[in-house]
């Protein structure tokens, strides 16, 4: 089946609207993200990158159902989120398998809790999924008996086993040494080909968001909303030969220049509150003195 046929079939569609998220009260709050609306299309491959601290994670957390938005609206199909569903899964940078499981019961655990398949096939499915995140003769293994890559394939298993319409993945990579991770982008390319899942995915590296995306999302400072969307129109399957191409050259440029400009405002940003900080201190000290 070609891919553009998997995307008609599949479902995941996430839209959020307008959407503004903020923490402490009407006295005291900090706005995280502002006016923030963007789509994730159902079947495809979507990765924001943005400064740190604009507030990615906080984004993931709000679709995933975890935290509610202070305005605004996040759709899954045209079905507002209102709280985590088994229709959105979210790995994150922390590994989240249970240390006294090993890797089979690990990836069991979901359909043992939901009670959504019959055992046997679970069992099989589980089989399935680690033969094909070459885990299958690791599962009788404990987590802290596998490397750090072992334990992200092991995770990617037990979220595919429970069949998510829509994957997010916060910058589930990171802390991989440079081999580790390629290999694990490269297992990751593999498993979206092959399948019919909405990921929505974050990430701090340029080449990596390149070479897994159908379309990446550039957030602006914090408070986060989309400052500008770029198709990646490499065609699938695709692998790490599209780093020798003129085109990736010249998209890398252009989101470059785009989180330049946002990571320079934001130091700015920074900078300014860090200098009104010192000058308030400064005078309450000359205020105070005798």
């Amino acid at each position: 089946m070609s891919r553009s046929s998997i995307c008609e079939a599949a479902t995941g569609e996430v839209v959020v609207d307008r959407l503004y998220k903020s923490y402490g009260d009407e006295f005291n709050s900090k706005l995280v993200i502002e006016d923030c609306s963007l789509t994730a299309q159902k079947g495809r491959f979507t990765v924001l990158v943005g400064p740190s601290g604009c507030g990615k994670t906080t984004l993931v957390n709000l679709i995933a159902g975890y935290e509610q938005p202070t305005r605004g609206r996040i759709s899954v199909d045209g079905v507002q989120v209102r709280a985590p569903g088994s229709d959105r899964l979210a790995v994150f940078q922390e590994s989240a398998l249970f240390p006294w499981m090993n890797v089979f019961e690990n990836v069991m655990y979901g359909p043992s809790v939901q009670r959504k398949m019959p055992s046997a096939r679970a069992q099989e499915e589980s089989t399935t999924l680690l033969a094909r995140v070459g885990l299958l003769d690791f599962r009788d293994k404990y987590p802290n008996q596998l490397s750090g890559g072992m334990q992200r394939r092991a995770e990617l298993a037990r979220a595919l086993i429970n069949k998510p319409d829509v994957l997010l993945m916060d910058e589930p990579f990171r802390g991989l040494d440079a081999m580790t991770r390629q290999l694990m982008q490269e297992y990751l390319t593999h498993l979206f080909e092959s399948s019919a899942q909405t990921i929505l995915f974050v990430t701090s590296e340029i080449d990596e968001a390149i070479l897994l995306a159908d379309t990446l999302i550039v957030l602006s400072r914090a408070p986060a909303a989309t400052k500008a969307v770029f198709a990646v129109d490499f065609p699938r399957p695709r692998g790490i030969e599209i780093f020798k191409t003129s085109r990736y050259s010249d998209l890398k440029a252009e989101i470059l220049a785009t989180l330049f400009e946002e990571a320079v405002g934001a130091f700015s940003s920074v900078g300014r509150a860090y200098s009104e900080t010192v000058e308030a201190y400064a005078l309450q000290r000359s205020r105070s003195q005798p």
